[in-house]
């Protein structure tokens, strides 16, 4: 059989094949048998609503879709778990069938029960945090610099206060970081990052006074600025820049990825730059958001 027909009549074909080999060779009850029956047939309604014609066009970013759209009807953890895991066993059966070549749910972990979501601020939230910053003074350059780069390369804090002069390339846009385990990675950086970072790299001499450091980043005495100090630029800049949330060096990492996320970044590519070494990891961004929704929107409705 073809993969490459109308998603109406081969979804429904494929769904019915499916449903015979689980109560032929696994001979699940008839409860369960509903249940996979049920699950199979919405999700194919999602599929068609998106105007998905091959069944090769859903890809990762499309589960992933999916599973935001189940979040979005009101399915609780648990339900959206055993969706998942329909969803799983049929991919795997097409597979083992020769009907499809890749498994896009692979990629794609089970949602966990109770499991806590990072805070995030919006975008508008993050270039007012951005703008409230004091450069007119040596440590408010630098200051904003960090938060720049916190925000632009979604590092964790440790990775940013022991970044080295030498491992920035400002005319590449590219930071060397070193992350867990000592494994580096090349993370891009974007046009404002680049600006005040080279600002505060023509300033930093002042704030040194003759003092040799490696570290870009520098407090007293050319060492490297704690994880407790930049904490407090954090907090005192969000005060001032009226934000309630409880924001926290990590929050900007937070930030960076769920931000890419709902622009239309792979998950592949933002687990890269995280430095996260299990893509499950990464998934936990994948939370419920309208902008997200939005972009899912757009890209695959022929109306826009």
């Amino acid at each position: 059989m073809s993969i490459s027909n109308s998603i109406n009549i081969l979804m429904d074909d494929l769904i019915e094949q499916y449903i015979d080999f689980l109560i032929i060779e696994k001979g699940l009850s008839h409860n369960s048998i509903e249940s996979y029956s049920t699950d199979l047939a919405g999700y194919g309604d999602f599929l068609e609503k998106n105007h998905i014609i091959d069944m090769a066009q859903a890809d990762t970013t499309v589960i992933l879709a999916w599973l935001i759209h189940l979040s979005k009807k009101g399915l609780s953890s648990k339900s959206r778990a055993r969706h998942l895991i329909t969803i799983r066993g049929f991919y795997k059966y097409l597979i083992s069938e020769k009907l499809l070549r890749s498994n896009p749910v692979k990629e794609v972990d089970i949602p966990k029960i109770g499991q806590a979501l990072p805070k995030i601020l919006s975008i508008a939230e993050v270039e007012t945090l951005l703008a409230i910053g004091d450069v007119s003074t040596p440590k408010g350059v630098r200051n904003l610099a960090m938060m720049e780069i916190m925000y632009g390369a979604g590092l964790r804090v440790s990775e940013l206060i022991f970044l080295k002069l030498q491992d920035v390339n400002l005319d590449a846009g590219l930071l060397r970081v070193m992350g867990k385990g000592s494994k580096e990675r090349i993370v891009p950086i974007g046009s404002k990052a680049k600006s005040i970072t080279r600002e505060w790299i023509d300033t930093r001499p002042l704030v040194l006074k003759n003092i040799p450091s490696q570290y870009l980043f520098i407090a007293r005495a050319g060492r490297p600025m704690t994880r407790q100090a930049f904490w407090k630029i954090i907090k005192k800049n969000a005060l001032l820049a009226g934000i309630s949330k409880n924001v926290t060096p990590h929050t900007l990492r937070h930030s960076f990825a769920t931000h890419l996320l709902e622009g239309g970044a792979d998950l592949r590519s933002v687990q890269t730059m995280l430095g996260h070494s299990d893509i499950s990891t990464t998934q936990i961004y994948t939370h419920i958001s309208r902008e997200y929704l939005i972009k899912m929107h757009q890209k695959f409705h022929p109306r826009n």
